[in-house]
């Protein structure tokens, strides 16, 4: 099938305009997160009513009970790998559909009220991601400092320039994206204070029901559930990949919470499941394992994904032209010559 270059918008619409049938999205809030930062990049996203909850799990409720349209929510971190409370989410609780991933650059400060020093500060609020993304200069600049988790990093910059009881008795510090300290008006101490300058969170988008037209750039996610005791049971699934030639970006293992040593595999692949390819191996997946759950089709992130559409679109559409020039010499049947 030929990719689908169009965007999500239709073709008259402005850039910025939202998708048809997208009218609210839920993300994790408070206002200044990673994920709203994130989310805002999407022209079409950016325009519809942006709900936020103070949870993943409770972004995803929203969406498995038709109260937002989509969520909006990480997946995957450059340092700390899967957000765990995201996939466990999709492939255990929810039925619900990837719609799109974005990239988003990670870079995090240690922020305070004005007047702070860092030698005053004996306690720092933050997701214990990102606490996790900054250890090296927690433990080498403030090993003193206790940390206290919060539900995201805009919370802990919320709590702090609010003066949340929470936070109260203690000189606190929030680590948290840029935006926040504008917000609830702190300052901040410390700037890029994570480990790695070159972390990165991808994000997904969630939907109900539907599956994005395929790119020629897409990816396709799947959980597989092996039999119990089965010996060569992940040689088996990865043969089906390896045999057509399709490569897989994540291989992840995770606990199906039924009994110990009993894991389902979460897979990543290149390819739509409008491709014959892949539907041909997820065909052979669902027939032979006790459970295969597809989690969507969606286009790739990446600086050269839209090149690689554009590229896959004009190479479909130059194969539709020579096929089209073959079949106008085909000479008629027999009986109509007549």
């Amino acid at each position: 099938m030929a990719p689908d270059a169009s965007q999500d918008a239709p073709p008259d619409a402005p850039p910025d305009a939202p998708r048809p049938g997208i009218r609210r999205i839920g993300y994790l809030g408070p206002r200044g997160t990673f994920t709203e930062e994130a989310l805002l990049t999407q022209p079409d996203y950016a325009r519809a009513e942006l709900v936020a909850f103070p949870s993943l799990v409770e972004v995803l409720e929203a969406v498995q009970r038709d109260d937002v349209d989509l969520g909006f929510v990480p997946i995957e971190n450059a340092i700390e790998g899967t957000v765990r409370d995201t996939i466990d989410s999709l492939v255990f609780d929810y039925d619900l559909l990837i719609q799109r991933e974005v990239v988003l650059d990670i870079h995090l400060h240690l922020m305070a009220v004005p007047g702070t020093a860092l030698t005053d500060v004996k306690r720092v609020a933050s997701i214990p991601v990102a606490t996790a993304q900054c250890r090296r200069f927690l433990t080498e600049q403030m090993p003193w400092a206790e940390t206290v988790a919060t539900n995201s990093t805009a919370e802990a910059a919320r709590l702090l320039g609010e003066g949340d009881a929470t936070l109260a008795g203690v000189v606190t510090a929030a680590i948290a994206p840029r935006l926040p300290a504008d917000l609830y008006g702190l300052e901040i101490l410390v700037e890029d204070v994570e480990d790695h300058l070159d972390n990165k969170t991808r994000f997904v988008s969630v939907a109900r029901a539907g599956v994005p037209a395929p790119t020629g750039h897409d990816r396709t996610s799947i959980v597989c559930f092996q039999r119990a005791d089965h010996p060569g049971s992940l040689f088996g699934i990865l043969s089906q990949f390896a045999a057509r030639n399709i490569n897989l970006t994540k291989l992840e293992s995770r606990p199906t919470k039924q009994a110990l040593g009993e894991y389902c595999f979460i897979i990543d692949l290149e390819g739509h499941v409008a491709d014959e390819l892949i539907a041909d191996c997820l065909r052979d997946l669902h027939a032979g394992l006790p459970g295969l759950k597809y989690l969507g089709s969606y286009p790739a992130s990446g600086d050269a994904g839209p090149q690689l559409r554009r590229e896959a679109g004009a190479a479909w559409a130059r194969a539709d032209s020579w096929i089209d020039s073959l079949r106008s010499q085909v000479a008629p049947p027999e009986s109509a010559r007549g």
